[in-house]
């Protein structure tokens, strides 16, 4: 990725989604909900690339099983990957680049619940940020952009002058419905990934300045 693909200019706030942008989550993940699509009849290899990205319950209502309740069945999957979280892993650089960010300039902003967020970043060894936007904090999860929307307020910003690290389509869109900047990471894709927006496989290549008018982001080589 050429530099002159990320934002010249300073940016007001820095959002990272959390799964498969800041930590590795996936075999755990799928490890879950491969058991999960298999109790219920549905074939897994299909079913796994629809799950990331979004809310669990979401996954689960989008498939309108008869005789499921989706609230009772994401709370149950949750639990479970509370207990999976062995092979969690950081996005290799990814700790050093949210170190050197100033605290009130940067959050995390997932569809996980707020216990299991906490729980596979500490796993990990990751940084709690000050502002961390879970699935709770949002009655519209991703691809809607009130996540994001949320987050830059929070923080005392405008989502257009935020830049947002994600991985999957649906963050992806719920940070260009935002409006703001986005920087796709793919550490964790399996295939090429087709965006208009600059790509990262990780964190190793990246600087970060902070100044009075704002952060920029460039890479060292």
């Amino acid at each position: 990725m050429p530099e002159s693909a990320l934002p010249s200019r300073p940016l007001a706030a820095l959002l990272f989604d959390m799964d498969g942008t800041i930590i590795s989550s996936i075999a755990s993940a799928e490890r879950i909900w491969s058991r999960w699509a298999e109790a219920h009849g549905l074939d897994a290899a299909s079913f796994l690339p629809t799950i990331h990205g979004v809310q669990s319950v979401e996954t689960i209502r989008r498939l309108n099983l008869p005789g499921v309740d989706p609230v009772a069945e994401a709370a149950a999957i949750t639990e479970a990957e509370m207990a999976d979280v062995d092979d969690i892993v950081a996005i290799p650089g990814a700790r050093a680049f949210l170190e050197a960010l100033p605290r009130h300039r940067w959050a995390i902003v997932t569809s996980a619940p707020r216990r299991l967020a906490e729980r596979r970043l500490a796993a990990a060894g990751m940084p709690v940020p000050d502002l961390l936007v879970a699935a709770e904090d949002v009655a519209r999860g991703k691809p809607a952009p009130d996540c994001f929307l949320l987050a830059a307020g929070r923080l005392g910003v405008a989502a257009p002058n935020c830049l947002v690290f994600e991985d999957a389509p649906a963050g992806i869109r719920a940070a260009e419905a935002a409006d703001a900047a986005v920087v796709v990471v793919t550490a964790t894709h399996h295939e090429p990934v087709r965006t208009g927006h600059p790509t990262i496989a990780d964190y190793t290549g990246l600087r970060v300045a902070a100044a009075p008018d704002g952060i920029r982001v460039t890479r060292t080589a």
